[in-house]
């Protein structure tokens, strides 16, 4: 994570080593007529944050990246894991009328379906209950894994996966969530979801770090 607000001093301290780097602690000092054990925590929040590097005896260099680079970076360092939120599972038993209240009362978009074994087997979206509403057929008695999207036809994600390339997936996909699964040999165990309500709140997140 990167600290994107800076306050007065850290950017005087920028300024300082962009013009005189490499610099020494010390003589950032002597500038701000200030001690260096004052300029400590800046120098090491800059350096932390990869707006400075520093070298041993030879002092402090600015790495010359924009705080859009240095926000790059820190997104591609982010894994799945770090944001993930619990998974709404339900049983391919389940009747469309009962996921319907399954997926109000959670409030979410995207209903994740498994066998008696606990296993993936389905997906179910607003839109695929929306269309089995619409229709004549007695919601009761219709079981979800008549209207659901069957494996393989689902798009996974691992708790080691990056959050950048999840966030692509549910682009590319136009999808609401992706289930995060772990592999159970026969099949696979829903662990948790990425959302994109998920990935909004990553990224606000990372926007107020310091």
């Amino acid at each position: 994570m990167i600290t994107i607000e800076l306050n007065k001093r850290q950017e005087q301290i920028l300024e300082i080593v962009k013009e005189s780097g490499p610099i020494t602690g010390e003589h950032i000092a002597d500038k701000l007529n200030l001690t260096r054990a004052t300029l400590r925590p800046d120098l090491a929040i800059l350096t932390m944050a990869g707006f400075l590097d520093a070298r041993p005896r030879v002092g402090y260099f600015y790495t010359g990246k924009s705080r859009t680079q240095l926000l790059s970076e820190s997104l591609k360092k982010i894994k799945v894991e770090d944001y993930q939120s619990l998974p709404v599972v339900i049983n391919e038993s389940v009747s469309i009328y009962d996921a319907i209240v399954s997926m109000f009362l959670e409030d979410v978009g995207t209903l994740y379906v498994v066998d008696e074994d606990s296993l993936l087997v389905g997906v179910l979206s607003r839109k695929d209950l929306l269309r089995a509403s619409i229709g004549k057929q007695d919601l009761n008695t219709v079981p979800v894994n008549i209207i659901m999207t069957r494996m393989p036809n689902i798009t996974l994600c691992r708790k080691d996966d990056l959050l950048i390339d999840v966030a692509e997936k549910l682009i590319e996909k136009q999808i609401d969530s992706i289930p995060i699964v772990k592999d159970k040999g026969r099949g696979y165990e829903v662990t948790g979801r990425i959302s994109k309500t998920t990935i909004t709140k990553a990224f606000v997140s990372l926007m107020h770090t310091d």
